[in-house]
């Protein structure tokens, strides 16, 4: 079926080619459209009901009218002369809130945008606010609506902050914001040129090392602007589905969805142009649309098993109780089909109709390339195996021992955060108001048996929670309209995404709740420390379902492809220390050297799929090679000693380019994205440069033919018909066609 669909892409290249430009520009353009009504903006959203933060969050939305796409804010109001609030500054103030609270904030446009961009011009909902026990400023809650990642909620933030800015300058005071929305736009703002200069440099790098590689320009530009044509596609396909389907993507989906598809896309286009320049270096008469169509099909079924491999992977995530985590799997499983399908149909249409022209100028089709370290390393593995093998696991042993002691840290934000005005004035509250006074806890009790609530029902459960240490003040309680359900706000002194109010809430102010609820009610803690709370049980739990879950469908899509019972173990085997070297580098750089609480929680997840998945692609793509140089003539040493050189510098290549992906996150000043993009490179390199190309080989040489037991590849000499190996056929005279 892989041949079929390969060989029917080569022999209607030019069809291939205009199909997948009409129609991946145009998925690509409704994916951007509608991205971000496809995602959900909060966290709490994706916590099943069970959990008691979004039982919270249910009371909250049917009885006191909260929206599930709020984007809450808080304004500061002071003297510009920083002397304390008078009465009459505390009128004007409350005089300009009320203006601002009827006036309609309209989004502002860009001349480019298209009709299908959402208007997001609203009128805030803007609350009565409290003043510092020293009257040093006046806090105003806020209240704006949509997904806080879309640029258009954020213009409407930026325009709304102008007008409060502009009104409450009239009146001679001076504002800050933060909270929610001022601090995303604020890390947005302070992120845009260096998210510009990291895609620049990111994009030269890769473009860089396609030329040094192939001193080619064709061959550095082509794959990417496929992969980009066929990212594009994806994202449409996966923005499109989850909009049919009702299913709402978490905000960080559609960036991690296009950092994979960058990385795996460049891979298979890589490991398609080095086995397409040597098929022809190896047939010097042949075609490029028979070269391609034999390479394409020949190569196309180990792409097939990697992208499979990757779709098992993240396809587990489906089984996840957390839907962030249910919801991401499938979205790169279905993101990584559509490349799948692209790298079977797209790529080998292009090396049809380019042919030798996809080398020029290079004329490295018209001599044989020196063995260079390619070349050593595979003679290096056939005469020294075990010496390879045994430095290969000291090196994985010694950074797995960096994950003694790892701990999962949960906060939201911690050391290493950009430093904006947001943040600067969060830190002006802290200094006269408990931490937690612009994102309390927060305690719903709705009454179950018909009486209405009132403020003296709940009299003494507020009591009992002011006596909580860590709880620096209980506010009045606030009763619904139909006074069916009364809300009391926690302001805890510690900081609202941080481990110790996430203790406070998980154990003491939930023990109080349940100990003090009144009688013939229910009572749930909610707010931001309680939902981090609940997302710490909910990954814990979805780790020891989703690892044994993947582990087991990765090794059955390796039995399948390698026909062997002890190969898919050798692999695994593999890739596993891979991932717990990864995880120890990690740990060692941000918890112990840089004094982080720890690791982020959903690090060691992400590294098993993203590390184990895309670094069983090198395996798989070394192993199919040794499994075919094992089928000619010769010892089974010297087959693995030619497999390397022919793969190793198509894996060192694609390890360097996924690795820039993913390094790529690395400099962001958001800690969780620091982390995902140095850890996931380094898993990269390691899978790419210690497991497929020195451990994988060292132990299959040791083995010999046995690694496929029990089909065993038999050497197959010319009374077999079998053709000379790669490298190995007649040559013109003066040429010597080798990988």
């Amino acid at each position: 079926m892989i041949r079929a669909l390969t060989g029917c892409s080569t022999r209607h290249a030019w069809k291939v080619i205009a199909v997948w430009a009409v129609v991946g520009i145009a998925l690509a353009l409704l994916g951007q459209a509608f991205v971000y009504r496809a995602t959900e903006p909060g966290d709490a959203g994706f916590l099943p009901e069970s959990y008691d933060s979004a039982a919270a969050l249910r009371i909250a939305e049917q009885d006191f009218g909260v929206r599930p796409d709020a984007d809450p804010l808080t304004v500061l109001v002071a003297r510009t002369d920083g002397a304390a609030l008078t009465a009459a500054d505390e009128r004007r103030i409350g005089e300009v809130a009320g203006r601002l609270s009827r006036q309609r904030v309209v989004m502002p446009r860009a001349e480019d945008d298209t009709p299908l961009v959402q208007d997001h011009s609203q009128v805030p909902r803007i609350g009565a606010g409290a003043t510092a026990q020293d009257r040093a400023f006046r806090l105003i809650p806020v209240e704006l609506t949509g997904n806080p990642q879309d640029p258009g909620v954020q213009g409407t933030y930026r325009a709304f902050r102008e007008q409060a800015r502009g009104a409450f300058q009239e009146a001679g005071l001076r504002t800050g914001f933060t909270g929610g929305l001022a601090t995303t736009v604020d890390t947005a703002d302070a992120e845009e040129t260096r998210t510009v200069v990291v895609g620049l440099a990111m994009t030269g790098l890769i473009v860089l090392l396609h030329v040094l590689v192939f001193r080619s320009l064709a061959a550095a530009l082509l794959p990417l602007l496929t992969v980009t044509i066929v990212g594009g596609a994806a994202s449409g396909a996966v923005v499109g589905a989850a909009l049919l389907t009702g299913i709402d993507l978490a905000p960080s989906t559609p960036g991690l969805i296009n950092v994979v598809l960058i990385g795996i896309g460049i891979d298979y286009f890589l490991f398609l142009l080095f086995r397409f320049r040597e098929q022809l270096r190896a047939h010097p008469g042949q075609s490029g649309r028979e070269a391609a169509a034999e390479v394409a099909g020949r190569v196309g079924t180990a792409v097939t098993s990697a992208a499979l491999t990757i779709v098992a992977a993240f396809a587990t995530l489906g089984v996840a109780s957390f839907g962030q985590f249910r919801v991401l799997g499938p979205a790169i499983a279905v993101a990584v089909l559509v490349m799948l399908l692209g790298s079977l149909t797209l790529m080998p249409a292009l090396l049809a109709v380019t042919g030798r022209r996809m080398f020029w100028p290079s004329r490295s089709l018209r001599r044989a390339p020196r063995a260079g370290a390619a070349g050593r390393l595979g003679e290096l593995a056939a005469r020294r195996p075990v010496a390879l093998a045994v430095g290969a696991v000291l090196v994985l042993g010694a950074l797995t021992a960096g994950a003694a002691g790892v701990r999962m840290d949960y906060g939201q934000g911690g050391a290493g955060g950009e430093r904006t005005a947001a943040t600067r004035t969060a830190e002006e509250i802290a200094r006269s108001m408990p931490a937690g006074v612009s994102d309390p806890a927060t305690v719903f009790v709705k009454a179950r048996d018909g009486r209405p609530m009132t403020a003296e029902r709940v009299a003494g459960l507020a009591g009992a929670l002011a006596r909580v240490p860590g709880v620096g003040q209980v506010t009045p309680a606030v009763l619904s309209a139909d006074r069916g359900a009364a809300r009391v706000d926690l302001l805890l002194t510690a900081e609202p995404g941080g481990q110790q109010a996430r203790d406070l809430v998980s154990g003491p102010v939930r023990e109080t709740v349940r100990a003090h609820v009144p009688a013939g009610t229910e009572a749930h803690v909610g707010g931001t420390a309680a939902v981090f709370a609940d997302i710490a049980v909910a990954v814990g739990e979805d780790l020891e379902v989703v690892f044994p879950v993947a582990a087991v469908l990765i090794a059955l899509i390796l039995l399948v492809l390698l026909r062997s019972l002890l190969a898919p173990v050798v692999l695994m085997v593999a890739v596993g220390l891979g991932f717990t070297a990864t995880l120890g580098a990690a740990t060692l750089v941000f918890q112990h050297a840089l004094g982080r609480p720890g690791v982020d929680f959903t690090l060691p997840l992400v590294l098993f799929l993203f590390v184990v998945a895309l670094g069983t692609d090198y395996n798989i793509l070394v192993a199919d090679r040794i499994r075919e140089e094992m089928e000619r003539p010769g010892p089974a040493r010297a087959a693995v000693g030619r497999a390397v050189r022919h793969t190793a510098p198509a894996v060192a290549t694609a390890g360097l380019v996924l690795a820039a992906s993913f390094g790529s996150l690395a400099v962001s000043p958001q800690p969780g994205l620091q982390q995902t993009g140095f850890a996931t490179a380094v898993g990269i390199l390691l899978s790419a440069f210690v497991l497929s190309v020195v451990l994988v080989p060292a132990l299959a040489a040791l083995l010999g033919r046995s690694l496929w037991w029990p089909v065993r590849p038999r050497a197959k000499t010319a009374a077999d018909g079998e053709r000379p190996a790669a490298g190995a056929e007649r040559a013109e005279p003066g040429r010597v066609p080798v990988g």
